[in-house]
């Protein structure tokens, strides 16, 4: 079986957190992965980033956004959303203020 890569993109103030890695790529098998099953991957390291991404059910936490070959999967199906062989997955924070 061969692992196709995802490369999932992360922001300045998660790349903070992990020793300023900018970007984690995963394998996926048969390009039958869901947004979840690549940040499952790619936190595997990284434990720190899964807290700040997603909240304690497993969703996608409020004010952040994670895209998928630019489109929003957090508008659609969020952690179900399929992630194609090939992918680019950004996770953006929201940065808000008055």
């Amino acid at each position: 079986m061969s692992l196709t890569p995802v490369r999932v993109i992360l922001p300045g103030m998660l790349r903070d957190l992990v020793g300023g890695v900018p970007e984690i790529e995963v394998g996926l098998a048969d390009g039958q992965a869901t947004v979840a099953d690549v940040l499952d991957r790619a936190f595997v390291e990284h434990r720190i980033l899964d807290g700040k991404v997603r909240d304690e059910r497993g969703q996608i936490r409020q004010h952040v956004k994670v895209f998928v070959n630019g489109e929003d999967a957090t508008r659609g199906a969020g952690v179900a959303t399929p992630v194609p062989a090939g992918a680019r997955v950004h996770i953006i924070n929201a940065v808000s203020g008055g």
